[in-house]
């Protein structure tokens, strides 16, 4: 999706969504500013380079602050999917709230004791022999919060290389695992216009995939 103001771009999984590190020109960012030929085109919030779905992107200057501190003031809906373990122990819909800080690991997270900054409604889409769809609601926003939470919960997500623990870096990535976690679903009020947004990812999450 394209207008004055945003671009709505649904991103596969193994892109990041800005360049850093080792990824420096295929990045969601390079590629949408060489697509659509617009030099001001700026990330309103972050995907893992893991994982798949809608990313929102301010095209105007003039009015990124607005988008930006709709963002910050959690008013943006987001709604995700992600394939983890089927529990029978665990009543759904549930919440998860704690504490997540940045790991001795730089590029982990952990939950801690403390005052709670990070909220996810958890529930089940669909229920397998051995795993599940989940639908997840981030009420906030840290890093790696949803698998995090998920974790937390004894559900670490389906092909996650980072939790419950990280795993040797490899060069290449193995495309016939990603990290089974879309951003599914974005919705909001649209400071500018006054209208309501509505945006969906094209892309699923094939429970059936893993069926033994």
């Amino acid at each position: 999706y394209q207008d004055d103001h945003l671009v709505v771009a649904d991103k596969p999984h193994f892109l990041p969504v800005t360049p850093g590190g080792r990824f420096l020109q295929e990045t969601l960012l390079v590629r949408l500013k060489r697509r659509l030929g617009i030099d001001t085109l700026v990330p309103l919030h972050r995907l893992d380079r893991e994982t798949a779905g809608l990313v929102l992107f301010s095209v105007n200057p003039e009015s990124r602050a607005a988008y930006a501190a709709l963002l910050r003031e959690q008013g943006v809906e987001k709604h995700y999917e992600a394939i983890a373990l089927r529990s029978d122990a665990l009543q759904f819909p549930l919440s998860r709230s704690s504490r997540i800080v940045e790991d001795e690991q730089f590029f982990r997270q952990r939950e801690v004791p403390g005052e709670a900054n990070a909220l996810t409604h958890i529930d089940v889409l669909q229920s397998g022999p051995q795993h599940a769809l989940y639908r997840l609601n981030p009420v906030t926003g840290r890093k790696h919060q949803l698998r995090v939470h998920m974790l937390a919960l004894g559900l670490p997500i389906v092909g996650d290389q980072f939790y419950p623990e990280a795993r040797a870096v490899q060069e290449e990535d193995d495309y016939r695992q990603p990290l089974q976690l879309l951003a599914r679903s974005l919705r909001f009020t649209d400071p500018v216009t006054g209208s309501v947004r509505a945006f969906e990812s094209q892309r699923t999450l094939d429970l059936a995939l893993l069926a033994p």
